[in-house]
């Protein structure tokens, strides 16, 4: 399943705009530093878009055909290296709108940073390094960023200005504008990617003095890793902790070590997950969503990990369980909405066992079909259900034993008439429903 797939189309035009100039040494910068990052293709797009900035009015609107041939590459390929620039901060994209036939975009283009500003910023020298290993890191960093001279038994003798003009002028002092946004400011980083407030009060709570800790460049570096190792709140106030010292300062290698083994315990996901699920859904709203709704929304909100606690009454989720749903995910690509509509339904009728070759028949089935959404899942769950039972039939060594009834989600019983000219819903009970709804968001309240 490819997502990218029209995204893009040949026709739609683009104009290209570029803040900044590049800096010295940015060819090695990005075939050594955001290569290994971004891929080929992106550092190939990239390049073409600045050359044809450089070669073309700015008014110059062409069609992403000329991409196509120039790249010798599809659109959906190269709409996912255009993300990768967007997410590395090197290009932004604005979107003009529905128009008669076509869309029409502007490309904003940043320069990369030099080598000294990528290795100072810790989010990207992270990346490189899980990329590329310890070894080869320390060479390019060795090689691309020359170490100061040490000034150790030299003494200062630089004249300074009274010594040279001798007076200072009386004139009005200059007015000092705004510097311009052409400097690249690297990845692009979610909004609200960390509740501050909450980690805050959660630092004063043990009794740690959280101004000193939560300084600016600090604060940055924490959102920074949030989004790196994808980390939740309770996650990140367990690696802050740990990596204050006795000065009651953020130690900040230790903070880096400390958010990276909590990713390696984490599953492999294709997409970032909502970091904080704490903000609860306004009663007037919930009241204009039936029930079924909900738990569609509560299916996007959450992580296929938290689902399998929250069906496991808030116990830890099973190694196995994680590295059956981590495979299915990467395998087939499905969305973290989807793969939570997948690993309920599987549970549900198969008494809490997550049969991975059950699993798997389903999830092939589902990219199949191309499902991308938690409703598309849910409908074709519900269509599907006689043909998903033969299957089930197969794993009987996972079906619950002594029991001549399987266990279907509430959400699931839907009356299908497909083949009558009324589609009306069979009633469903919507006691047991709201009560597991009310199970699965508790720990959103």
């Amino acid at each position: 399943m490819n997502s990218s797939i029209g995204k893009l189309l040949p026709v739609d035009g683009f104009k290209l705009m570029k803040r900044g100039e590049l800096p010295k040494g940015s060819e090695r910068a990005m075939t050594h530093l955001y290569q290994p990052i971004v891929g080929r293709l992106g550092i190939a797009l990239y390049q073409t878009l600045v050359s044809e900035y450089e070669i073309n009015d700015s008014d110059h609107v062409q069609s992403h055909h000329t991409l196509m041939s120039y790249l010798s590459a599809p659109l959906d390929q190269i709409y996912e290296a255009r993300k990768h620039l967007e997410a590395i901060g090197l290009l932004r994209t604005y979107q003009k709108g529905k128009m008669d036939t076509h869309d029409e975009y502007v490309y904003v283009l940043y320069p990369p940073f030099s080598p000294a500003e990528f290795f100072r910023d810790d989010m990207l020298s992270l990346l490189l390094y899980h990329e590329i290993g310890k070894e080869k890191y320390e060479q390019l960093k060795e090689r691309l960023v020359k170490s100061p001279i040490s000034l150790e038994g030299y003494e200062e003798v630089t004249s300074n200005f009274d010594e040279v003009y001798h007076a200072v002028t009386n004139g009005p002092a200059p007015v000092h504008t705004e510097p311009s946004d052409g400097k690249q400011e690297g990845p692009v980083l979610q909004e609200n990617r960390v509740d501050f407030d909450w980690l805050n009060q959660a630092l004063k709570d043990k009794m740690y003095m959280s101004e000193k800790i939560l300084t600016g460049s600090n604060k940055r570096l924490i959102a920074q890793l949030a989004t790196l190792y994808n980390l939740t709140s309770i996650e990140l106030e367990k690696a802050v902790t740990w990596a204050i010292d006795e000065n009651n300062e953020l130690v900040v290698e230790e903070l880096k070590t400390a958010c990276h083994d909590f990713m390696k315990e984490k599953p492999a996901a294709k997409q970032d997950f909502k970091l904080d699920l704490r903000e609860k859904v306004q009663s007037s709203e919930q009241t204009a969503k039936t029930k079924r709704d909900q738990l569609a929304e509560r299916f996007e909100q959450i992580s296929p990990r938290e689902l399998l606690e929250d069906l496991s009454r808030g116990n830890r989720a099973a190694d196995q369980d994680l590295k059956v749903v981590r495979d299915i995910m990467t395998e087939q690509g499905l969305a973290p909405g989807v793969m939570n509509v997948l690993i309920h339904y599987v549970m549900l009728r198969t008494d809490k066992k997550l049969s991975k070759p059950y699993v798997e028949k389903i999830a092939s089935h589902w990219a199949r079909k191309n499902v991308q959404t938690v409703h598309q899942a849910m409908s074709l769950a519900t269509a599907e259900h006689q043909k998903y039972q033969q299957w089930g039939q197969q794993q009987k060594s996972y079906q619950r034993k002594g029991s001549k009834e399987e266990v279907i989600p509430d959400w699931f019983y839907k009356q299908k008439k497909r083949n009558e000219q009324t589609t009306e819903e069979a009633a469903v009970d919507t006691n047991e429903l709201a009560e597991q709804l009310k199970q699965l968001t508790e720990r959103g309240r």
